[in-house]
């Protein structure tokens, strides 16, 4: 990840710092989180759930956070959008149908949960996804942003068919670089 034109104009919504926080420190401990925020510059930061963040101080923490780890920043972005399904579903619950599993959920991301997002924060801006069936088994997700945070993505769908108990049966493979404003992804079920 590197900072790409206008980035440190970019803001985030700070649910994501706060959940990178709680990330942080369950991977690496409650000093973690502290030792990761210096090594990145941002010494004693107070992200709150409402308010908004430059985008290049997240990084700049996942950037500490691979290098002292020695875990690449992608593998890191995946894992924090694995971790992040739990929450994501409980504080969106009301727009997913319980009849759903992890097809239904991708295949109604954008219209349902970032559609969710942009009306009770209206200063947020996820990603772009258009998800297109390609058969019973089988979806297609071209993920859209300026943030180049695929890793992510890759790990939220990891999560979903986590969370519903589906991991075995969902296989994903990226068609597309991983570090590009665009990038396809491609799921796989065995029903």
């Amino acid at each position: 990840m590197t900072v790409t034109d206008g980035e440190e104009f970019d803001k985030m919504h700070g649910s994501m710092f706060v959940l990178l926080r709680r990330f942080i420190e369950h991977d690496y401990g409650y000093s973690g989180w502290a030792n990761l925020t210096e090594a990145a510059g941002i010494p004693n930061p107070s992200y709150q759930m409402l308010d908004m963040y430059p985008t290049s101080e997240l990084f700049a923490i996942l950037r500490a956070a691979s290098s002292i780890s020695g875990t690449s920043e992608y593998e890191l972005l995946e894992k924090y959008g694995e971790f992040l399904v739990p929450d994501l579903l409980l504080v969106y619950k009301k727009y997913v149908k319980p009849e759903w599993r992890t097809y239904e959920m991708l295949l109604h991301t954008e219209t349902a949960m970032h559609g969710a997002v942009k009306l009770e924060h209206d200063r947020t801006t996820p990603p772009k996804l258009l998800v297109t069936k390609k058969g019973p088994s089988q979806l297609i997700v071209d993920y859209h942003s300026h943030r180049k945070m695929a890793g992510m993505a890759v790990g939220i769908i990891k999560g979903i068919a986590k969370y519903y108990q589906e991991s075995d049966k969902v296989t994903i493979t990226m068609l597309t670089p991983t570090n590009a404003e665009r990038v396809q992804i491609k799921v796989e079920f065995e029903y």
